[in-house]
């Protein structure tokens, strides 16, 4: 598992923003077909779980690039 994060921190290292979003777009699509294969009685339950995630990790990130933007 550890070399997994190597692997993973030494990807970010050398990919620019653009990587990164290519990569971002990549998993969106691979969510989309899941949510779309999901059975209709699962989806409320996992789109709760799914803003939760999105809460969690948004506000974070939103925060960190507020705080980069003053320093530019």
């Amino acid at each position: 598992m550890n070399k997994l994060f190597v692997a993973a921190n030494q990807f970010c290292k050398e990919s620019d923003w653009k990587t990164i979003a290519v990569l971002k777009f990549c998993l969106l699509s691979l969510g989309i077909i899941i949510g779309v294969l999901l059975p209709r009685s699962a989806k409320p339950i996992i789109i709760g779980a799914c803003l939760i995630v999105f809460l969690v990790t948004y506000i974070p990130l939103m925060t960190k690039l507020f705080r980069v933007f003053k320093k530019v």
